[in-house]
């Protein structure tokens, strides 16, 4: 009975980070069939890694007027195991902290707000930019806000942990930091409508999601091995 409990305690970790390495793998796939074309060059004819953002993947046509159904299922699927992953984790992340009055209270907010990170990416899914751009603007925003505060509660967490190593705490501060020149780059960087901005912002977003979801994928290794002691 004890090693199912340890297994069914871990199992959701491993989830996340299957989640994790699918939003990867499905996204360089979804790069390979996009049809080609940028807000600012629709006429490109392959998908360009510093000029197209990842939501680019994400519609049905392209900015050239070229259908994209298999890079838009792709994405679709990507981006929802992702946030759906996110959502896992923050929900079952905070009984580490179960312990210490403190912890316990900071960990249940970095939940709400983790969760609440994780359903704008889902929402992001949801809502290709070619048909409703602003809500996917603003579930954009919203991910990206909500997620430096979950992660940076939750590297104070970890800090103050007596067991769980101080190295996932600093991952997530150091993922904190990147997050927030992000949103710097976002609100008061270059235009991404421009042609000089685009490549900026277009590189800054994948930058951050790769390491967004690397991060994640190595705290969700982190717990399971701290799950597994």
């Amino acid at each position: 009975m004890a090693r199912i409990g340890k297994y069914v305690g871990q199992r959701p970790f491993f989830i996340v980070m299957v989640a994790c390495g699918l939003f990867i793998g499905l996204t360089l796939v979804a790069m390979f069939f996009y049809p080609g074309g940028t807000w600012t060059n629709p006429q490109l004819d392959s998908y360009r890694f510093f000029q197209n953002f990842f939501s680019d993947l994400g519609m049905w046509t392209t900015p050239g007027g070229r259908p994209n159904p298999v890079s838009a299922v792709l994405f679709f699927t990507a981006l929802t195991s992702a946030g759906l992953g996110l959502i896992l984790f923050f929900l079952t992340f905070p009984r580490f902290f179960a312990h210490h009055r403190l912890t316990r209270w900071a960990s249940w907010f970095g939940l709400m707000i983790g969760v609440w990170s994780g359903i704008s990416f889902i929402g992001i899914a949801f809502t290709p930019a070619d048909i409703f751009l602003d809500a996917h603007v603003n579930f954009v925003y919203s991910a990206f806000l909500s997620l430096p505060v979950a992660c940076f509660i939750f590297a104070i967490a970890i800090w103050r942990h007596q067991t769980f190593p101080n190295r996932y705490a600093a991952v997530l501060f150091g993922f904190t930091v990147c997050l927030m020149v992000y949103l710097w780059l976002l609100f008061f960087g270059p235009s991404g409508q421009a042609a000089q901005g685009i490549n900026y912002q277009a590189t800054g977003q994948k930058l951050i999601v790769y390491i967004a979801l690397g991060s994640m994928l190595y705290l969700a290794y982190g717990a399971n091995q701290h799950a597994e002691a």
